[in-house]
């Protein structure tokens, strides 16, 4: 073998890893990067039966997707880190992800430290994020224009959705949508039978019992039991025996007197954990009360907390009546929709806090999905700007920050510098696949928005998708929330960093049944 060749295949061989991980994670980028923009096109799902999803929402695509790859699946964290937090942009999240392993690996493979570079990439990201603060618009209400105009990107220009999604935003309030646990998009439910209707309080998936009997319930008490409504039961054994036997007849007459308090005390609707005993199913038929069984915890919580209802096991109907009483919810409004085959529970006219349900409605399973996808965005789009305002969208504001952040990196000493580039380089990414899945050449265009956004002292000139003419994009209303860029960057270089980091990929050893050496 000659010497001529072997600095090249110990090159490969340094670096297998790294670049076995970078094609991998380029593999998954290039899946979504399609989809960004408003020309991104639409990407078609098929399951293994033959079950069908069109869509190009990026954590949808990514989750859906059949990944093996181990640095792939680190990638799909980023989507469901930006999901989780803020909701929205998950494909840009991804997309910067992608260009950051990109450009760290091209700064790897001419020979600069792989710990240097992400040192840098770390530093340049922390000072990337400043400066998208610095830039941040402050949403100064719900009737501020960039409000709606951020709830139109991230809605995919639908009208009709975004109405939706600034009625429900008006209903809850700016103080609610501000709460670190509230998720406005958690409150979009989809249905083929249903229309786009923002209703002021909860509907639950479950049936109820016997619906037909008493279908509406008006200003009614609401009893939420974390368990089945049923006598105490006794051991077998224990019924054998005749004190046994009179302690079970103990029981039922004492359940029976508990559910005639609860008739009493104007109780309309019961929601149950588990199931429901059929002595206590026909009471509850008699007296007219909608009896729910099978919710889950979540919703049960969710109509507490409307309803002011306190959860109770079933030992709390003990209680006296009085003590009874105060742990009852109540509703001015509860009903069984026979078209949406769902239970509605009212929160109008409450002083408690305000719940609402974007119902998003269609006309066939696809489309109503796609459309709820939207909306969850969209929700997600308004809360995540009322609470840390708007930036310009399109990748405007990530260009000015990449060529702030090159002006820094020179004062930078140290290779750190590269990882900082590296930042800078990846930053422009997403305006580069804005405008190439637009039809245009991004380095051109790229440059016409540069000079403009020197020209006239803004981070808010772009390229028109339409046109191909640079135009200001905060006057044209195309503005993405703050948090959504600043949590997607994030989020990006830490996979970015992780994914740099790997030397080697090690297959564990299997447990169970194999042999140890």
């Amino acid at each position: 073998m000659s010497q001529g060749q072997q600095p090249v295949r110990e090159g490969e061989e340094r670096y297998a890893a790294l670049l076995n991980n970078s094609n991998a994670v380029r593999a998954i980028t290039s899946a979504v990067e399609g989809t960004l923009g408003p020309k991104g096109l639409d990407v078609m799902l098929v399951g293994s039966r033959g079950e069908v999803i069109i869509t190009n929402d990026g954590v949808t695509i990514l989750d859906k997707m059949d990944v093996t790859h181990p640095a792939a699946r680190l990638l799909i964290q980023v989507a469901r880190s930006q999901q989780k937090q803020v909701g929205d942009g998950t494909t840009t999240a991804t997309v910067l992800a992608g260009a950051l392993v990109q450009e760290g690996v091209a700064q790897i493979v001419r020979g600069v430290p792989a710990s240097k570079v992400v040192a840098g990439m770390q530093q340049g990201i922390r000072m990337a994020v400043e400066a998208l603060r610095r830039r941040t618009r402050v949403i100064e209400g719900l009737d501020d224009p960039l409000l709606a105009k951020a709830a139109y990107v991230a809605g995919r220009e639908r009208e009709d959705i975004v109405r939706l999604v600034m009625e429900a935003a008006s209903k809850v309030g700016t103080r609610k949508l501000r709460e670190p646990g509230y998720l406005l998009a958690d409150a979009v439910t989809a249905h083929e039978k249903g229309d786009n209707e923002v209703y002021e309080g909860i509907l639950l998936k479950q049936k109820p019992l016997h619906s037909h009997d008493r279908p509406v319930l008006k200003n009614t008490k609401i009893l939420v039991l974390h368990d089945a409504l049923e006598p105490e039961t006794l051991d077998e054994e224990v019924l054998t025996t005749e004190a046994g036997f009179a302690r079970y007849m103990e029981l039922r007459d004492r359940f029976s007197s508990e559910l005639h308090v609860l008739a009493d005390l104007g109780v309309g609707l019961v929601l149950l954990e588990r199931g429901i005993h059929p002595d206590a199913e026909q009471f509850c038929m008699d007296h007219g009360i909608m009896v729910v069984p099978r919710v889950s915890r979540s919703d049960l919580l969710r109509v507490s907390e409307m309803t002011g209802a306190v959860p109770m096991r079933r030992t709390a109907l003990h209680k006296e009546r009085d003590s009874l009483a105060k742990l009852l919810g109540n509703s001015p409004y509860v009903a069984y929709d026979e078209r949406l085959e769902r239970v509605r529970v009212s929160s109008g006219g409450q002083e408690r806090e305000p719940f609402v349900t974007l119902i998003v409605g269609a006309s066939t399973a696809e489309v109503v999905g796609e459309s709820a996808r939207i909306a969850a965005d969209a929700a997600s789009a308004v809360q995540a700007a009322v609470s840390g305002g708007v930036l310009p969208g399109g990748g405007t504001a990530e260009l000015a920050v990449s060529y702030e952040l090159e002006h820094q990196r020179e004062a930078v000493k140290g290779m750190e510098a590269f990882g900082i580039a590296a930042v800078a380089a990846a930053l422009r990414k997403p305006m580069a696949q804005i405008l190439l899945n637009a039809g245009y050449n991004p380095l051109e265009k790229m440059e016409e928005a540069r000079a403009a956004q020197l020209a006239e002292d803004s981070d808010s000139m772009g390229i028109d998708c339409d046109t191909g003419l640079v135009i200001r994009y905060e006057e044209r209303g195309i503005v993405d929330p703050a948090l959504v860029k600043i949590h997607g960057l994030e989020a990006a270089g830490e996979v970015a960093a992780a994914v740099l980091r790997i030397h080697n990929v090690i297959k564990m050893r299997g447990y169970g049944g194999q042999d140890e050496d």
